[in-house]
């Protein structure tokens, strides 16, 4: 039987289940999960950015973490990497239409955060660690 091209990527879609060991969606979810990911994209959202200037805005982040997250979110397709042809010669990072689909949930996990962290401190305290 021959698929059209919807019921390919229908299929293609409902075979990605990430419980499941061999699930590309979880090298996904590993990326997403990253704190630095989360750190990196919510500067983006406000316009492309030079590497210097994530480093200034991710405080902890060293010169090789944000150079591998911002590789891992390239290849990923959640940010583009533009080298701009001045003098002297710079790349800047932006999101992408995908990356930027993905910043409701990034603002979700990050006010999650904010709203929540008193009581998971109250839970660390109290599991003594």
């Amino acid at each position: 039987m021959t698929l059209t091209a919807d019921q390919q990527r229908a299929a293609a879609k409902d075979a990605y289940a990430s419980y499941l060991a061999e699930c590309p969606s979880r090298q996904v979810l590993d990326i997403l999960g990253s704190k630095w990911t989360t750190l990196v994209l919510l500067p983006l959202e406000e316009g492309p950015q030079r590497h210097s200037q994530l480093r200034a805005r991710v405080a902890g982040a060293s010169q090789k973490m944000l150079t591998e997250t911002l590789r891992l979110l390239e290849r990923d397709g959640l940010v583009s990497r533009e080298v701009k042809q001045v003098y002297p010669a710079h790349v800047e990072y932006s999101l992408t239409a995908l990356g930027a689909s993905l910043m409701p949930i990034v603002h979700q996990m990050k006010d999650w955060a904010d709203a929540n962290m008193a009581e998971v401190e109250w839970h660390r305290r109290a599991a003594g660690s």
